[in-house]
């Protein structure tokens, strides 16, 4: 099997036909399906056809559409911007897109993908608002279902509410400094008492609420977000983070976060790495905190991203006491902690009826002294472990509760990357904990879930810890 390509083979990008000629050749069903989306723009559409069905000539004497009665000619497509050869015929539309591309003219062979030189997508129509989805030609349907599900989540005002703010555009370019200030006045225009003006039909209440927001905007306070970005698996990420992030001027992110988190961020919005990773250039806890006081006293908004949920072992206590400190507003984006996510990979149940009714999580760091924990004696009595960072404690964390009497053949669940693609997941028992510190071959974040209530897992796609085989050491004559 081929490895997954993210990459498009195609350029998504819209066409001016504003009063450009469009032609469509066809006589058939497939021509009239191209005029008619067409009729949706202000291009000038010729139509080429000797002899069009019934269908198709009323439709093009109704919307007032040329149309040219003569069998087609390469001349014929002079001047045109797109051309779509929908004749009907294979052969007869590929000579179509021949005659189009001696002339530069993008041309479009109905159902011959290989034969296109851009594809015709399904639209969602708010104009001047379009969405566009493509497939490059492989599955139609697919679009069309898209399509649907699109169209149902945006506002049918929401074509009145994007002709509203062009009529705004000059004066908030006069009025509103550039920058973070006028991203905050049009996310504001777009989704808040403007907007629900227009929605609920009262245009004079729309103009009277944009001149309000137009003579707020004079200053814009910082604000941040504090993020969890999960896991990792970029489709557990929250709506709530997703909404945070596509309205953050800047991304302020630690390691253990996916880049394919954080490109779900704006497009423009800074992004700065702190690294907070083992081996990764970072900065310290008291210069993330000035950076994100910085960024907010400049007027900026800003996401703080962390992996997993920011309150748990994310520090956030820090950086929100320096938010308050410095009168920078903030909120807490819950995520899904990396305990739940190991737990759904293995069809885990963390807590069980009449097996483990508590559940702990814990990094571990604290069975190095010489009192043992509280948790440590609630796991003997059944509840379930959930070690954080767990690779680098294996060793203590196994031998210090076994010394407690917590039983050797105990289960053991480990997994690597919990929720993504490249997770990896495996199974044994306490005693065979200790070798994980020297697994080389394991360099992701790392889970250990310990307990009775493990053994209720899934481990179908699990490897044992026993397989594993430490390569042997070189050694070199003295």
């Amino acid at each position: 099997m081929s490895e997954p390509n993210d990459q498009m083979s195609v350029f998504p990008a819209f066409f001016r036909v504003e009063g450009k000629g469009v032609a469509v050749v066809g006589n058939g069903e497939e021509a009239l399906a191209k005029v008619r989306l067409l009729l949706n723009t202000r291009a000038d559409i010729v139509l080429i056809a000797e002899a069009p069905v019934a269908s198709l000539m009323a439709l093009i004497i109704q919307k007032d559409v040329k149309h040219v009665a003569r069998p087609f000619r390469g001349d014929m497509l002079e001047g045109m911007t797109l051309v779509f050869a929908a004749t009907g015929d294979a052969a007869e539309d590929r000579a179509i897109v021949d005659a189009a591309r001696e002339r530069r003219i993008p041309a479009n062979a109905v159902d011959q993908p290989e034969h296109c030189d851009f594809y015709t997508p399904a639209i969602v129509n708010r104009a001047p608002v379009a969405v566009a989805i493509g497939t490059e030609g492989a599955g139609p349907v697919l679009a069309q279902i898209i399509r649907a599900q699109i169209d149902q989540t945006l506002s049918p005002s929401l074509g009145s509410l994007a002709r509203l703010a062009i009529q705004y555009r000059d004066a908030a370019e006069r009025l509103v400094p550039r920058g973070v200030t006028r991203r905050v006045f049009w996310r504001r225009f777009f989704s808040g008492a403007v907007a629900d003006a227009v929605n609920n039909g009262y245009e004079a209440d729309a103009d009277r609420e944009a001149v309000k927001l137009l003579n707020s905007m004079d200053k814009v306070d910082g604000h941040v977000w504090l993020v969890g970005a999960g896991p990792g698996s970029e489709d557990l990420l929250t709506l709530r983070a997703q909404r945070a992030m596509m309205e953050a001027d800047a991304i302020v992110y630690d390691a253990l976060v996916p880049e394919e988190v954080v490109a779900m961020g704006r497009r423009d919005a800074e992004r700065i790495p702190v690294g907070k990773r083992k081996g990764c250039h970072s900065k310290s806890q008291g210069e993330i905190n000035d950076l994100l006081v910085e960024l907010g006293q400049a007027g900026k908004r800003v996401v703080r991203l962390k992996s997993g949920d920011p309150l748990v072992y994310g520090r956030a206590a820090e950086e929100m006491q320096a938010l308050r400190n410095a009168a920078i507003s903030y909120e807490i984006v819950p995520g899904i902690t990396s305990a739940f996510a190991a737990a759904a990979d293995f069809e885990l149940p963390l807590t069980l009826r009449g097996v483990a009714s508590s559940l702990i999580f814990t990094t571990g760091h604290d069975l190095t002294g010489d009192v043992l924990p509280d948790w440590a004696s609630l796991a003997i009595s059944g509840a379930t472990i959930a070690v954080y960072m767990g690779k680098t404690v294996a060793a203590s964390v196994a031998e210090r509760l076994m010394q407690a009497g917590l039983a050797p053949e105990t289960t053991v669940a480990v997994i690597e990357n919990a929720s993504r693609r490249d997770k990896r997941m495996l199974h044994g028992v306490l005693r065979e904990l200790p070798g994980l510190e020297a697994r080389g071959d394991l360099g992701g974040p790392v889970m250990v879930i310990i307990g009775d209530a493990v053994a209720g897992a899934n481990f179908s796609h699990s490897e044992p810890l026993a397989a594993f085989k430490p390569a042997l050491a070189e050694t070199t004559g003295a």
